[in-house]
């Protein structure tokens, strides 16, 4: 007897189906009205539930399927225009105020910088070059796989970057190789999620800005924990490799590795352009991500030649379409700090915290099981830009590092981006393995759970993120 699928369900049973998105309608409305009745007096809203109500209004617009980015606009509108008394001067200011910081121009520049990567050979270099290092060991093209994503990581700062130009080279290889595609659809998702947390990485620039935290120091925080998390997954991908006798590649000569190296060089050479030059006082962050992209397009076209210069507008578009989609979100979500800040919002749930006597320890793991459950419903950027300004005042009150908070909450992104329903790793590996988003989420339980293990273990270990900055003078 064969399963029914959930459209085969729908089809014998319409009414459940608009059961449902009636539902789904009618929730946000109730929730609007509610809003009006408090503005016009007919109930009466103390601040928590205000908060509250304003949070369900997101997460209902979310559900329906809305973008978040319209979602956080909406729920920003309705709050300003029933719920609180801010004057509309200073929102406008907030706005204009709130983005103009000079961090986030790096967001642009290192997608720019991304997608020249991606399109311009240089993935396919650092493939060749891990190949040679490690493809001898047991499961080699895998093994391959977690380095060349660990390398990719340290040029690119996106996770789905990471996939998409490591996977579509990769998982064929090691389907013809002989490989289970299963198991290398398990390792590209996972280790592609190393592109937000080996520097440079979008999202801690995003948390930097939010916070006003230094980009520079959570770039050097992420460098000890990124290497830690690539040689567990590497560790992982072993032992199943060899439990399971994968195949293994010839050893490569010296000469081999020197001549794939320095095919690779001129790739490997930007990961030392920009830690180098943001720990050498040479330029900023920002200054950095502008440096990558242009060093980026250069090896692309001119260098490499794997890029033609008809083809850099379609990258140019691609990338200020992914901007402008992060900028916009940003700029919602400032407005919504502020909204919640005025409300007192953060500093409520700082005392609540503080009067329950959970410290830091009992506060981290609450902050680890929301960000966990908040991975299911939302993208990384949207988590951050909502939850970090929220989430940050309680964590100083209580003593944390706000560049250990950073790289926790970077983490937890990185699993949320390998676990369904949004998370978009699976969607981007799902597309270049050909698999069902279900087949995908059981091949990659076994790195998921290394990765669950590693979060446990840097958010409890700050001297993991912090050890490495304090020893280049920078804390």
């Amino acid at each position: 007897m064969t399963a029914s699928s959930p459209a085969q369900e729908t089809e014998r049973h319409p009414q459940a189906g608009s059961t449902i998105g009636y539902f789904l309608i009618v929730v946000p409305v109730a929730l609007v009205a509610l809003c009006f009745a408090a503005k016009y007096g007919l109930v009466d809203l103390g601040p928590a539930a205000r908060g509250t109500l304003i949070f369900a209004l997101l997460f209902a617009l979310m559900v329906t399927g809305m973008p978040v980015s319209i979602a956080l606009g909406l729920s920003v509108l309705t709050f300003l225009f029933t719920l609180t008394q801010v004057p509309l001067e200073a929102v406008a200011l907030k706005l204009f105020t709130g983005i103009e910081s000079f961090e986030i121009m790096a967001i642009p520049f290192f997608i720019l910088a991304g997608n020249f990567l991606t399109h311009g050979g240089v993935a396919r270099r650092m493939i060749t070059f891990a190949t040679t290092m490690v493809g001898h060991w047991y499961g080699g093209l895998a093994l391959a796989g977690v380095m060349a994503c660990a390398l990719f990581a340290a040029v690119s700062g996106s996770s789905p970057a990471t996939v998409v130009a490591i996977g579509s080279i990769l998982l064929p290889a090691m389907v013809r190789q002989g490989f289970p595609k299963r198991f290398g659809a398990g390792v590209i998702t996972t280790s592609g999620s190393l592109g937000i947390l080996i520097p440079p990485s979008i999202p801690m620039v995003i948390y930097a800005v939010a916070t006003n935290s230094s980009v520079g120091k959570l770039f050097i925080a992420g460098i000890v924990p990124g290497i830690m998390l690539a040689t567990l997954l590497g560790l992982t991908t072993w032992r199943i490799a060899r439990k399971n006798n994968y195949p293994r590649l010839p050893k490569a000569t010296w000469g081999a590795r020197l001549k794939a190296f320095l095919d690779a060089f001129w790739g490997l050479l930007l990961i030392v352009i920009v830690i180098g030059g943001i720990y050498g006082g040479l330029f900023t962050p920002t200054e950095a991500a502008a440096m990558s992209a242009v060093y980026a397009f250069v090896i692309a076209v001119f260098v490499y030649r794997d890029l033609g210069l008809k083809d850099v507008p379609g990258v140019l578009l691609a990338s200020a379409n992914l901007s402008a989609m992060l900028l916009y979100i940003i700029t919602n979500a400032v407005l919504f700090s502020f909204l919640m800040t005025h409300e007192n919002i953060p500093q409520a749930l700082a005392n609540w915290i503080t009067a329950q006597g959970l410290g830091w320890i009992g506060f981290l793991l609450i902050v680890n099981i929301l960000l966990l459950l908040a991975g299911n419903v939302m993208d990384p950027s949207s988590i951050i830009v909502i939850m970090a300004p929220i989430l940050f005042p309680v964590a100083m009150k209580l003593g944390i590092d706000p560049i250990h908070f950073g790289i926790l909450i970077t983490v937890n992104m990185e699993v949320g981006l390998c676990h369904p329903p949004v998370g978009l790793n699976l969607y981007v590996a799902s597309g270049i393995a050909k698999m069902g988003i279900t087949e995908l989420t059981i091949a990659v339980w076994p790195w998921l759970l290394t990765m669950l293990c590693f979060l446990v273990v840097v958010t409890y270990v700050p001297e993991i993120s912090l050890w490495l900055p304090k020893l280049l003078g920078m804390m």
